[in-house]
């Protein structure tokens, strides 16, 4: 039988994070007694950021005690009190992976009904004091779930928590979670989705338009995850940011350096993380939502997105032809699970073409560690010389590392390309190429690349003997970032009660991550769709949280 282990409640408050004041209602405490529960809160809660949390859809997050004993065993840790994940009810039982979108419950006299999983941000990282969390719990398959109150009463610890309906579609919190951020999107199971009829509006509104996506055939990345709201000139999640630098990296490859013009300190990014890119390419037009990873060294004075120009690709191509120096463009803060895992096991930084970006983050942030002892392997697949973006700037970071080899293929070098020069052999990446470098079976890999790219890399190291949970992937076709087995989110503003004051729509990213999804604001070409290589879309997170922007 399930039960109400804990009741958790907190009123916003504002406290110092990185130079900036944040106001937050993530930290919970437990409550002595019975707590009254209304149909948009409990007793004595709050939500210090209305667009991204509370409302009558997101009245009461749960979490469960044993992702908790999950989190303790994965982050070593032993420091947990209930509350911990900025949750209202910390309960035993309702996993995840069994509690239905739809599925009603009584605890004590209210009666509650799950309408979505919880999408995460940053926040959780602050009260965790651990930057990844966001991105950890987004991609570890324990999102935990909003109720909503049917019924207005009272709860207390130990009560039991008695199953009293369900939907007639059964679909769990972690098949939904998954549906929108993995890369594949089932219409017959988006059909179902879309079923439920408690399925918060803000998921519903992602559905709608991953399905209306594949009915018209139209855009290139993860319709769900971009924000219905996010085309609103004012909505919430976007700065505007100058550009400072435009760099042709190869004969496809546009990087673009942009950097405050307030001159405001940037959102940290982690290594393998990406941003969305609001572009309003004419006046009265709806604007392109897209995800780009930071391709360059951790830092909040700039960011350095890396675009592939694909010939029918309207946001490259609008980058290119329309967009200077000095020019602003609206830009989200950094999201996304692919990130860079800290650790003394070896590292194989795995790409393909655009593929290279996330990763190529991640061989700054290994280069500027202090000491760094980690075996570190660049293993690229480019066309030629003229198509291999950042050569020299790879070859210039490996010299900075102790224990570090880089190998390079060329499928198909011309005359002017030298051996041993620009590329170490022609033809592709393999598992026998594998053997020759000396892999470490051991290493955590991180791959990214054209669709087919990472099918074959998966197998060669499958065969090779990498496990599984040592393969960290990014996908570039309509999904959010990943790693094996994860799954993101997507969001909206509240839902109030009819009478009562509706909050604004927030369009948040998933992730998308992320996407990604939380996010991902919309994956072009997740955490973006169907591009060989990547040209990210945004991540989009359905009534989930906003980012810190």
């Amino acid at each position: 039988m399930a039960r109400l282990l804990s009741v958790n409640v907190g009123l916003p408050r504002d406290i110092k994070w990185k130079g900036r004041t944040v106001h937050t209602g993530i930290w919970k405490d437990p409550v002595r007694g019975r707590c009254r529960v209304g149909r948009l809160n409990l007793d004595g809660d709050g939500q210090g950021d209305l667009a991204g949390h509370g409302g009558e859809q997101r009245a009461v997050f749960v979490y469960q005690i044993e992702s908790y004993r999950y989190w303790q065993e994965q982050l070593k840790r032993t420091d947990f009190v209930h509350g911990q994940f900025g949750e209202n009810f910390t309960v035993e039982g309702l996993p995840d992976d069994t509690v239905c979108i739809g599925d009603r419950y009584q605890i004590g006299s209210a009666v509650f009904e799950v309408t979505q999983p919880r999408v995460t941000c940053y926040r959780v990282g602050i009260r965790m004091n651990e930057p990844r969390m966001p991105a950890l719990l987004t991609s570890s398959g324990r999102p935990g779930f909003y109720f909503r109150a049917l019924q207005e009463g009272a709860v207390s610890v130990d009560d039991e928590i008695l199953k009293v309906g369900e939907a007639k579609e059964r679909m769990t919190v972690a098949e939904i979670n998954a549906l929108l951020y993995s890369p594949n999107h089932a219409r017959d199971r988006l059909e179902r989705a879309l079923r439920i009829e408690a399925l918060s509006p803000g998921w519903r509104s992602s559905f709608e338009a991953l399905l209306q996506s594949q009915t018209t055939a139209t855009g290139s990345g993860n319709a769900g995850l971009a924000p219905a709201a996010a085309a609103h000139p004012t909505a919430p999640g976007f700065r505007p940011l100058a550009v400072t630098a435009i760099n042709d990296e190869s004969a496809d490859v546009l990087s673009l350096t942009m950097q405050s013009s307030d001159g405001q300190p940037l959102p940290a990014a982690l290594p393998g993380q990406y941003v969305v890119l609001r572009l309003q390419r004419t006046t009265g037009a709806p604007p392109l939502f897209r995800s780009y990873s930071l391709s360059g060294p951790l830092s909040t004075e700039r960011y350095r997105i890396s675009v592939k120009i694909e010939p029918n690709g309207a946001a490259g191509t609008y980058l290119r032809e329309h967009v200077r120096v000095g020019d602003a463009l609206d830009v989200s803060s950094p999201r996304g699970s692919f990130i860079l895992q800290s650790g003394e096991r070896p590292v194989v930084l795995l790409s393909a073409g655009i593929g290279a970006t996330p990763v190529l983050a991640m061989l700054y942030a290994l280069a500027a560690a202090a000491r760094l002892t980690r075996q570190v392997l660049w293993l690229h697949a480019a066309r030629d010389r003229q198509h291999h973006p950042f050569a020299a700037e790879t070859r210039r970071l490996m010299l900075t590392l102790t224990h570090a080899r880089s190998y390079v293929c060329y499928s198909r070098p011309d005359s002017h390309d030298k051996m041993g020069e620009d590329f170490d052999a022609a033809g592709h990446l393999s598992r026998s190429v594998f053997d020759e470098v000396g892999v470490p079976r051991e290493a955590d890999v991180y791959l990214c690349g054209p669709t087919r790219f990472m099918a074959d890399m998966k197998e060669a190291l499958a065969t090779f003997g990498v496990a599984p949970e040592r393969i960290h992937v990014e996908i570039f076709n309509g999904s959010g970032s990943m790693t094996p087995g994860v799954v993101g989110a997507a969001t909206r503003a509240p839902h109030v009660p009819k009478g009562r004051r509706q909050h604004r729509s927030t369009g948040i990213v998933r992730a998308q991550w992320h996407r990604r999804t939380l996010e991902r604001v919309g994956l072009s070409e997740h955490f973006g769709a169907g591009r060989g290589v990547r040209r990210p879309g945004p991540l989009v997170v359905p009534d989930g949280c906003l980012s810190q922007l």
